[in-house]
């Protein structure tokens, strides 16, 4: 898979990019969908969210597209800086990388992975997403964040080992097939 920092990064790009979508409408729609729909008298998600002006987020309202970007800038981050290095280093201490597997290997560093997101990406939603209109209380806060664990952890899991994860790899062999097929030619000629 990655074999370099660039590739390193491009991975993690490719991640963010189908998992923050991936979140985002399974929190919209699954988690608070049938709250939206209820209080703004809606058959349909979408028009409930449209009806309130957005999504809310930091005591207001905001278009989707922004609480988009916001959890993609916060989740790319939190992927390359603490997600990506700390899967790796606790898969190695379970597994020997040269020894195992390739497959039992990646799947270990995407359990490490959503071990390590989920929680830290759900503390950020409950921070993003804490209803401010009656103050900050910390164990509220507290129970939204593990709230949110509760909900998005078996997504989380099933989805990134399953789906986000293959769908992925896919993607970043196709991309970078012309580097390893013309390394593997120059290895062939000499």
């Amino acid at each position: 898979m990655p074999k370099n920092q660039f590739q390193r990064m491009m991975f993690a790009l490719i991640t963010v990019i189908i998992t923050v979508h991936a979140y985002v409408f399974y929190s919209l729609y699954v988690v608070n969908g049938s709250v939206l729909m209820e209080i703004n008298g809606t058959n349909s998600v979408i028009d409930a969210v449209n009806i309130q002006g957005g999504v809310y987020m930091l005591g207001r309202f905001c278009p989707v597209w922004a609480v988009v970007l916001l959890e993609f800038f916060l989740a790319y981050t939190l992927e390359v800086t603490l997600g990506s290095p700390l899967s790796f280093k606790l898969a190695c201490k379970v597994f020997d990388p040269k020894g195992t597997h390739p497959v039992l290997f990646e799947s270990a560093i995407i359990c490490a992975t959503v071990g390590i997101m989920c929680p830290s990406m759900s503390f950020l939603a409950a921070a993003l997403y804490y209803p401010y209109y009656q103050g900050f209380n910390v164990l509220t806060f507290l129970a939204n964040w593990i709230k949110l664990v509760c909900f998005n952890f078996p997504f989380a899991f099933f989805s990134q080992l399953f789906f986000i994860q293959p769908l992925v790899r896919t993607i970043f062999k196709a991309m970078f097939v012309r580097e390893r097929t013309s390394k593997s030619a120059d290895y062939q000629a000499a």
